[in-house]
């Protein structure tokens, strides 16, 4: 980044810091597959402010100049036009911030197993994988809300007030949260894997070998106390 750049960050109080952490997240999710340059983006918020990958941009080629920054007014004080989803990232921090979350990061993902979910109006859910239980519980699919638009988290928000850190968005993708952007995408790319195990199991393979009541009661009250610890 040119002393330019650096020093208009500075002057606008922009985390240089923060600047990187999206773009790591950004170059992850396409080294992944986890996103391409149409669908799919990411943000962090900090200091009331939201760093937020741009529109239309290959997320693999972002540079720190690239990420748009949006102030507490919505305003965009820096960077390329912020993507069109910027309305479903400003809700999601809302919600969880009025649920007591701590929560300052937001990934949207298109990846592949996960939005087929998403497309076929699905949970993902499983009562024979230990790790899906205990973290996450399930998957649930949202219904369907317009790109772009606030119905996306008008759908979404009874799951994510409820604790869930990944909820599907109905034939959109998936919505991540964590306390940083690198969390949430740590949630993505775990569930990305969990779907597809689920995928394989239940849809292809026809059917999984599920855990006796008392280990799977045992497996959901282990997902109850670590979602006390996000939701108060």
């Amino acid at each position: 980044m040119s002393g330019t750049y650096r020093e208009r960050m500075k002057e606008l109080g922009i985390s240089e810091e923060v600047v990187q952490q999206v773009l790591a997240v950004a170059k992850r999710m396409d080294d992944k597959g986890l996103v391409n340059s149409f669908a799919g983006n990411i943000s962090a918020k900090v200091d009331g402010k939201i760093y937020i990958t741009p529109t239309g941009q290959n997320k693999g080629l972002l540079t720190p100049e690239k990420i748009a920054v949006v102030n507490q007014d919505g305003e965009r004080i820096f960077g390329m036009k912020e993507t069109s989803e910027i309305i479903m990232h400003s809700m999601a921090y809302e919600i969880c911030e009025e649920n007591g979350w701590d929560v300052g990061g937001v990934v949207h993902s298109h990846s592949r197993v996960l939005t087929a979910f998403s497309m076929a109006g699905l949970d993902v859910e499983t009562t024979a994988l230990p790790e899906m239980m205990g973290n996450f519980h399930k998957i649930p699919c949202a219904p369907y809300g317009a790109p772009g638009t606030k119905f996306i988290m008008t759908m979404a928000e009874p799951y994510f007030a409820e604790g869930y850190r990944i909820v599907l968005l109905g034939n959109h993708g998936s919505l991540a949260v964590g306390r940083t952007v690198e969390e949430a995408m740590n949630v993505v790319e775990a569930c990305e894997s969990i779907a597809e195990q689920i995928l394989i199991t239940k849809y292809i393979l026809g059917g999984e070998a599920s855990l006796d009541v008392d280990e799977i009661a045992r497996f959901f009250d282990i997902y109850k106390e670590n979602r006390s610890g996000r939701v108060k």
